[in-house]
C-alpha cells in the first residue's frame, strides 16, 4: 500500500485571468506565493518523498512550501494536460469533457494524461511500497487519481471536481492498494 497526499500548486497569474496554463510554466501570483508558504506551515504530516511537476508553478509551490523539509523530486509525468493550441487560452475554451479521448489541437487528451500518471503510479509501486508520498501538481493529474484510485468515470471526476465548488483543502488523500 502507498499513501499519497496530493497538493495543487498555488494560484497563478493565469488563474486570476481565467486562463488555462497547460504546459506553459506559469507564474505564481502574490496570492499563490502566500498560499504555497502557508501550505508548508499548516501541513503537519510527514512524507517519505515529495514529488512535483516540473512546470514552474508547481515547482515554485513545492519550494516555497516544503524545500526546507524535503528534497523535491521533479517528474514531468506529473505535468498538467497539454492543451496544445489552447495553452494559456481562456478557460471557457478548454472543455475537459470533449477531450477525454480526443486530444486538444496539437496537444494531448485526458486519456494521454492518464497513461502518464499510470506510469508514475507503477513507478511508485516499484519503489515506494509502504511509504507516504506527497505530490504537488495540477488539475488533470488529480482528476486521473480520482479515476484510477477512486474508481470514478471521467465524467464523474470532472463534474465532482472541487474547483467547481471552490472547496479547496490542504491536501487530498489517495491510496494505492497492493
Amino acid at each position: 500500500m502507498i499513501k499519497i497526499t496530493y497538493f495543487v500548486h498555488g494560484t497563478t497569474t493565469d488563474n486570476e485571468k481565467n486562463l488555462c496554463t497547460g504546459w506553459a510554466d506559469g507564474e505564481l501570483s502574490a496570492l499563490g506565493i502566500e498560499q504555497a508558504k502557508e501550505l508548508g506551515q499548516i501541513v503537519e504530516q510527514k512524507f517519505d518523498a515529495l514529488f512535483s511537476s516540473d512546470l514552474k508553478r508547481a515547482l515554485d509551490s513545492a519550494k516555497l512550501g516544503f524545500a526546507n523539509q524535503y528534497k523535491i523530486i521533479q517528474d514531468q509525468r506529473l505535468r498538467e494536460c497539454n492543451y496544445g493550441d489552447f495553452n494559456q487560452a481562456d478557460e471557457k475554451n478548454v472543455n475537459y469533457k470533449k477531450h477525454i479521448s480526443l486530444p486538444f489541437p496539437n496537444g494531448e487528451s485526458l486519456k494521454d494524461v492518464e497513461k502518464r500518471i499510470k506510469d508514475f503510479l507503477d513507478f511508485l509501486k516499484d519503489n515506494y511500497n509502504n511509504k507516504h508520498i506527497a505530490i504537488i501538481a495540477h488539475k488533470a493529474p488529480q482528476l486521473v487519481l480520482e479515476v484510477l484510485l477512486n474508481n470514478k468515470t471521467w465524467e464523474q471526476a470532472i463534474d465532482e471536481d472541487w474547483r467547481h465548488t471552490k472547496s479547496w483543502q490542504a491536501g487530498w488523500e489517495y491510496v494505492i492498494k497492493d
